[in-house]
C-alpha cells in the first residue's frame, strides 16, 4: 500500500540523518512541549546595552527549512524556528494544499513511491508493466492529492485551524522528538493559541475514507479504512519528525545546499 511505502522513506530519511543530529541538536530548554514556538516574546530594549549587543551576535543562528527536502519531499507548511507569522487565510490555505499536490516534487514522489508499489507487487490486481505503472502513480496521486486538500484545506478552513508546522528548532533531541510528534494532537488555531489538532485527525480520516471509493474491494470496508487512518496519523508523526531536524541536517551535512 502507499501508505506503507510513504513510512519507509521517511524511516530511511530518519535513519540516515540519526548519526548527525546528536552532534547538531542544541542544548535542551525547560519550556513545555505544548509552547508553541511562535509565541509572543517580550520587546527588546530600545537602547541594548554594549553587553546585550554583544549576546546577540554571539547567539547561535537557527538553521532555515527548505521548501523542498533533497529536492523531492515536498515542505511548504514548514515554519522555520523563531519565525512569527500572521494567521493564514482560506486561500493561503488553498494554496498550501495546492503546493503539496501539485509542485513538481509532488510528482516526482508519487513516482517513486508508485515505482516502489510495483516493485513489491502491494496491489497484484493493478497489473505489472507500464500498465501497471499507470495504476499504482493514479492512485497514489488521488491519495497524495485528497489527503493534502482535507488536512491543509477543507478541514482546517472549518475549524479555524493554522496547518502549518512550526519548528521549535531549539532543545535536545527527545524535548524536540516529543514537541514534533505532539503536533500531530495540538496546533494553533486562526488567533495563535494552542488548540486539539483536528485538521490532522478528522482529515485523515475522511481521506481514508474517500480511498475506499477508487481502490479494489479488498481494500475497503471499515477496517482497511481504520488501518488507513491509524497508517497515516503515524506517517505524518514521522512526517513531522523529518521536518523538525531536516535545517539541521541540511546545515550540518549538506551545508544548506538543499
Amino acid at each position: 500500500m502507499r501508505f506503507h511505502r510513504r513510512s519507509a522513506i521517511f524511516l530511511c530519511l530518519l535513519c540516515t540523518f540519526a548519526p548527525a543530529l546528536r552532534a547538531l541538536s542544541t542544548p535542551s530548554i525547560s519550556e513545555s512541549v505544548t509552547t508553541l514556538p511562535d509565541a509572543p516574546e517580550a520587546e527588546p530594549a530600545q537602547n541594548p546595552t554594549p553587553s546585550s549587543q554583544s549576546a546577540a551576535t554571539t547567539s547561535p543562528v537557527v538553521p532555515q527549512q527548505t521548501k523542498r527536502i533533497l529536492w523531492v519531499i515536498p515542505n511548504f507548511r514548514s515554519v522555520s524556528a523563531d519565525v512569527k507569522l500572521p494567521p493564514t487565510t482560506t486561500h493561503q490555505k488553498f494554496k498550501i494544499a495546492l503546493q503539496d499536490s501539485f509542485d513538481y516534487s509532488a510528482f516526482l514522489e508519487v513516482g517513486i513511491l508508485a515505482g516502489i508499489g510495483q516493485l513489491q507487487n502491494s496491489q497484484p490486481s493493478f497489473g505489472d508493466g507500464a500498465a501497471g505503472y499507470g495504476q499504482y502513480y493514479w492512485h497514489g496521486f488521488v491519495d497524495n492529492t485528497d489527503g493534502n486538500f482535507m488536512t491543509e484545506f477543507i478541514v482546517p478552513t472549518l475549524t479555524r485551524e493554522d496547518p502549518r508546522y512550526y519548528t521549535l528548532g531549539r532543545g535536545g533531541i527527545p524535548h524536540r522528538t516529543v514537541y514534533s510528534v505532539s503536533r500531530l494532537f495540538i496546533t494553533r488555531n486562526n488567533q495563535g493559541n494552542p488548540t486539539p489538532n483536528f485538521s490532522e485527525i478528522v482529515g485523515n480520516g475522511a481521506a481514508s475514507s474517500i480511498s475506499s471509493l477508487y481502490y479494489p474491494a479488498d481494500q475497503r470496508g471499515w477496517t482497511k479504512i481504520g488501518q488507513r487512518w491509524v497508517l497515516l496519523v503515524g506517517i505524518d508523526g514521522l512526517s513531522n519528525l523529518v521536518k523538525e531536524f531536516w535545517p539541521d541536517v541540511n546545515a550540518g551535512l549538506f551545508h544548506g545546499k538543499f
